[in-house]
């Protein structure tokens, strides 16, 4: 996949997840870390605003690299949050509890796939 292609379904993927930060906050309201100061509510609107930005620096050539690197940090700060939907949902049913400790895992390639995005383009550049 073209780093222009991988750049656009990163920055789809964060405009949806600040999308449904926005319009179903109580969801992830439980999932806030209680060490952050103030409510959760602030922490998830936040994070949902953070994923737009981060979406549009994603989906701009100009800025898909400081966008790629942000997406990254990103999903290292989102990190504590999967943590505690993992501990919180461990008596949940199978489907939930497979869900929520699958979160933890998978922000390893999401960390991996902003790092590309990050990248200069290479197309069109001849190997080495």
């Amino acid at each position: 996949m073209s780093n222009r292609r991988e750049a656009a379904a990163l920055a789809g993927l964060l405009a949806v997840a600040g999308v449904t930060h926005l319009v179903r906050p109580g969801f992830y309201d439980p999932i806030v870390p209680g060490a952050l100061p103030g409510p959760a509510r602030f922490w998830t609107y936040a994070s949902g605003v953070a994923e737009l930005a981060v979406a549009a620096a994603v989906a701009n050539p100009a800025t898909r690299r400081a966008g790629g690197q942000a997406a990254a940090a990103l999903f290292v700060a989102v990190l504590p949050a999967n943590v505690k939907m993992a501990v919180d949902w461990r008596h949940r049913r199978p489907t939930k509890r497979a869900i929520a400790y699958g979160r933890v895992p998978m922000q390893v390639p999401l960390i991996w796939w902003a790092l590309r995005v990050a990248r200069p383009d290479t197309a069109g550049r001849p190997s080495r």
